[in-house]
């Protein structure tokens, strides 16, 4: 019966995560009290499995709420922009190192973890370089995507912070051990993105080669398909893979100068060495684990807004701009909690991986999480980082620990593809709407041109972990 119900709890779940019917909170709340009540359990018996699950995920769910906050006044600071226009500049009008550049910037720009702001940063600071010299907008999305996908495994991104509540470990302890194998997949995606942009330049080459007859017809099919996409910022004359370009392209690119008056008013240029300081010192002690990630980076808000914004109004208004994003976490960790305390304390977890034995053959159990860390970038496509760190996750650690495999080693095997690597060709996730639309590339395309790039950064994160031994085979609990 237990088995049966948490079966069926997780199905719902998926199903109602999957289809989008509901938010995550109702589903991840809601439907385990109602299959909780229908095996029997009374409301003051899952108050105590709603309770002792809460008190798994208050650690993780504080740490993201101020990480959010803390990145985003930093950001409202102006401390990225010198990083973000340098490297705008540097890749002038080569397209190997514009390409290189779009990767580093995606990485530097997801250092809050936060998809659409890399996105909005990204991407339209190097649009207008790819469309002056006649680049693929798709090579744009994919560069973009590695980017944002290999540094997506930050202790403070939303799959992290998702796999450390359904473990139940820090998700400091999750991320550290991991970061061989993330700076590895970082090397291997600017190593994509320089290969990407030296194709861009032999294809750039070959077409300005060819005979001015064919000129027309080649520039009358790019406009074709650029008038036709669906999304995307306008061309005005100008389009992927034309060969003239624009005259308003022929000006320094668009990117972080272009800033509203509220955005200017909010910029810090004077405290810019005080800011980096700062960060510098609150990623070093996360990474040295001098104290929990929660209060270093409640001590890190604290410190930044008194000094950046002082001022009770001003103080306000910065924690309200950020409050929406890291509430919706927020409450999605806490929901999620309610949904493994009732698992594991109504015992229906156990049951459930009990069922499970009998259908996994016993020599499979030792590769689980090489198996996981290979499916992850696959297994994007089928489930949201919802659906699966709060769903799948919890029964294969369960299944593991049956035979003798660490939770917390199969939790990290998932982190090195499942919605960090995966999430740019995610279609569950919201960012990835965003990503396909300012690049004004078609769904279908994108994915295909950047699924076997990062399943290929992926697979060699996963070789880095069982190199460094974070992951290995028939390791036990």
């Amino acid at each position: 019966m237990l088995a049966w119900a948490g079966f069926l709890t997780i199905g719902v779940i998926l199903a109602l995560l999957l289809s989008n019917r509901v938010a995550a909170v109702v589903a991840l709340a809601g439907v385990p009290i109602v299959f909780a009540l229908i095996a029997g359990f009374g409301p003051a018996e899952i108050g105590e499995f709603v309770a002792d699950g809460l008190g798994g995920v208050v650690g993780v769910t504080v740490m993201f709420v101020f990480a959010i906050t803390y990145f985003g006044v930093m950001r409202d600071a102006g401390l990225f922009d010198p990083l973000i226009r340098r490297i705008v500049r540097w890749a002038g009008n080569a397209p190997v190192t514009i390409c290189v550049a779009t990767t580093a910037l995606a990485m530097a720009a997801h250092l809050d973890g936060a998809g659409a702001t890399t996105f909005l940063i990204t991407i339209p600071a190097m649009i207008p370089l790819f469309d002056r010299l006649g680049m693929s907008r798709l090579t744009l999305s994919v560069c973009v995507g590695l980017g944002a996908g290999t540094m997506n495994l930050l202790p403070w991104g939303g799959p992290t912070a998702r796999a450390a509540a359904t473990a139940g470990v820090p998700a400091n302890d999750l991320w550290v051990p991991l970061i061989p194998a993330q700076l590895a997949g970082m090397v291997v995606a600017l190593a994509i993105a320089w290969f990407l942009g030296a194709r861009e330049a032999r294809r750039i080459g070959a077409l300005q080669s060819e005979p001015a007859t064919t000129a027309p017809a080649a520039a009358s099919a790019a406009t074709t398909t650029t008038t036709t996409t669906p999304a995307g910022p306008p061309t005005t004359g100008d389009t992927p893979g034309s060969d003239e370009p624009a005259p308003e392209d022929q000006a320094e690119p668009a990117g972080v100068d272009e800033l509203t008056e509220e955005e200017r008013a909010l910029r810090r240029p004077r405290l810019m060495w005080f800011n980096a300081a700062l960060t510098i010192a609150v990623l070093a002690a996360l990474i040295v684990g001098v104290a929990p990630p929660e209060l270093i980076f409640l001590v890190g808000v604290v410190v930044a807004l008194v000094v950046n914004y002082p001022g009770l109004k001003s103080q306000t208004a910065r924690i309200e701009a950020h409050a929406t994003g890291a509430m919706l976490m927020a409450t999605t960790l806490l929901a999620a909690g309610s949904f493994l305390g009732i698992l594991e304390g109504s015992g229906m977890i156990t049951a459930m991986a009990d069922a499970a034995t009998s259908v996994i053959p016993s020599s499979a159990a030792p590769g689980l999480p090489v198996i996981i860390g290979i499916l992850g970038v696959p297994l994007s496509l089928l489930f949201g980082p919802d659906a699966f760190y709060f769903g799948v996750l919890p029964v294969l650690n369960a299944l593991g620990e049956q035979y003798g495999v660490s939770s917390i080693e199969m939790t990290q095997a998932a982190l090195l593809g499942q919605e960090t690597v995966g999430f740019p060709i995610s279609p569950l996730t919201g960012s990835f709407y965003l990503l396909v639309g300012l690049a004004g590339v078609d769904i279908g395309k994108h994915i295909k041109a950047l699924f076997g790039w990062a399943w290929l950064v992926s697979i060699v994160m996963v070789l880095v972990a069982l190199l460094t031994g974070v992951i290995a085979f028939g390791a036990t609990a």
